[in-house]
C-alpha cells in the first residue's frame, strides 16, 4: 500500500470516527505531544495534521507531507502542510528556524537509508541545539499496517540518530511500558536527539 495516494488519506480520515471524537481519545496523546515543549516544530509527514493539531498553535508548527491529498485535508483544517517541493519553494524553508523536528510514525514507512535521506534533508532548517523526536509503532502497531516496511525500535532510531550526527537525549516507551508492545496496538518508541 501507497502512503502518497488518495486511499491512504482516506484510510487516515476513517481512523476519526464519531466515537473517538465524542470520547476525545487523542486526549493522553494530545497531552504527551504538548508536554514536549517543540516550539516552532517541523513536521515530517504530517498526513491529514493529527500532530499539528496536538502540537497546538503556540509554537505555529509547519507540516511537510508527500501525499498532496493529505496536505490538502490539512489544510482544510487552517493548518500549514506543504508537500516537500511547495515547503522548499515557500517562505518557511529558511535555514536555522526551527526548534524541533518531528518524525511521528513515518520511519517504519521507509527503510533505514531513506529514513537518513529525509532527515538529511530537513536538518539544515534546525537551529543549533534542536530537538528531533522520533516516534514509532512497537509490534502490535507495527503489525497493524499493512504500508508499514522496516521495523524500528529503540537501536534502529539510536542508529538513524547517530548517523545524522545528532545525540541521543532520552527514550522512552509510550503510553505503557514496553513490554505491553507485543499486544497494545498504541504503545510506541519516542526517542528524542539533539542538533
Amino acid at each position: 500500500m501507497s502512503t502518497k495516494n488518495k486511499e491512504y488519506t482516506l484510510r487516515l480520515l476513517e481512523n476519526n470516527t464519531w466515537w473517538k471524537r465524542l470520547l476525545d481519545v487523542q486526549r493522553p496523546y494530545r497531552m504527551h505531544m504538548q508536554r514536549l515543549k517543540l516550539g516552532h516544530v517541523l513536521d515530517i509527514g504530517c498526513g491529514v495534521g493529527r500532530n499539528l493539531i496536538n502540537i497546538g498553535g503556540s509554537g505555529n508548527p509547519v507540516g511537510v507531507d508527500h501525499n498532496a491529498h493529505s496536505v490538502e485535508v490539512a489544510r482544510s483544517r487552517g493548518l500549514i502542510a506543504f508537500t516537500p517541493e511547495e515547503f522548499r519553494a515557500s517562505s518557511y524553508a529558511k535555514p536555522l528556524t526551527y526548534d524541533s523536528l518531528l518524525l511521528s510514525h513515518v520511519a517504519e514507512h521507509m527503510r533505514r537509508e531513506e529514513v537518513v535521506s529525509v532527515l538529511r534533508e530537513y536538518m539544515p532548517y534546525l537551529r543549533a541545539g534542536a530537538r528531533i523526536v522520533l516516534i514509532t509503532p512497537q509490534e502490535a502497531g507495527y503489525k497493524s499496517d499493512p504500508s508499514h516496511v522496516e521495523f524500528m525500535d529503540f537501536e534502529a532510531l539510536m542508529n538513524i540518530l547517530r548517523e545524522v550526527g545528532v545525540r541521543v537525549l532520552r527514550q522512552y516507551s509510550y503510553p505503557l511500558p514496553r513490554m505491553l508492545g507485543k499486544v497494545f496496538k498504541y504503545n510506541e518508541f519516542v526517542m528524542i536527539g539533539q542538533k
